[in-house]
């Protein structure tokens, strides 16, 4: 029987690109969606992937909805938490509500998402979790508090948790994207996508499909050595 992979924000972006590579590799994978029906659908019928429509950011509502995919496919041996928001503005026009809402969904989400698998994996003596943090959690960004603290909080996370699991045969590993060609990336003024990538050593903007990568390689049963590492995916744009 195949592994049971779960990716949060896994119909679109980095996260859809993370749920297809896992579905085409042998994963029973499903994926999970904040509030857009017709995208998730869409992606559904385009990949055969089930989806979950539950806020991650609402913790009662993650251990029900873990529960309910486990009952329908079995014990999540694979975590992928990758759902995250931006409410980007400079800290003197940012309101809490900005703040609140960019901690809770991209950072608290994956305390919520790994509490409700981790006492199974313990029991099974097998996990994978792997958490996406951002370069900018590592190097900073300006209008970005919000995002860059929670991003930072997950590296964090990720070694503290760790530690925690390293003899229990679960792994916690944090990859950190670079400017990837997303929806999010594709909205920037051309002449400003033009100055980042002049910034950028290799000379592009990443792909989804690349992080995906990253992830098939962190989840494999033969990492079983590579434990509360952060792996860059940023084209050398911040060497950390």
């Amino acid at each position: 029987m195949s592994r049971v992979a779960l990716v949060t924000g896994g119909t679109r972006g980095i996260g859809e690109a993370i749920a297809i590579a896992l579905h085409e590799n042998g994963y029973c994978t499903v994926a999970n969606y904040g509030g857009n029906d017709t995208v998730a659908r869409e992606f559904t019928e385009r990949t055969g992937i089930p989806s979950y429509r539950f806020d991650v950011s609402d913790y009662d509502a993650c251990a029900r909805s873990v529960a309910d995919i486990e009952a329908q496919y079995g014990p999540v041996d694979i975590l992928i938490n990758n759902a995250g928001i931006t409410r980007d503005a400079t800290m003197h026009r940012m309101t809490f509500e900005q703040w609140q809402a960019v901690i809770n969904t991209n950072l608290g989400a994956s305390f919520n998402m790994s509490r409700a698998v981790i006492e199974g994996m313990r029991a099974r003596k097998f996990g994978r979790i792997v958490n996406i943090g951002s370069m900018n959690g590592q190097a900073g960004q300006y209008g970005q508090v919000n995002y860059a603290a929670a991003k930072s909080g997950i590296h964090g996370f990720t070694k503290a948790l760790a530690l925690e699991c390293a003899a229990h045969g679960i792994t916690v590993n944090a990859l950190a994207p670079g400017y990837i060609e997303t929806d999010m990336v594709r909205s920037v003024p051309e002449n400003v996508l033009k100055k980042i990538v002049e910034k950028i050593p290799v000379g592009r903007i990443g792909q989804a499909r690349e992080v995906a990568r990253g992830v098939l390689f962190l989840i494999d049963d033969d990492a079983g050595f590579i434990t509360g590492s952060t792996l860059s995916i940023n084209g050398g744009n911040h060497m950390y």
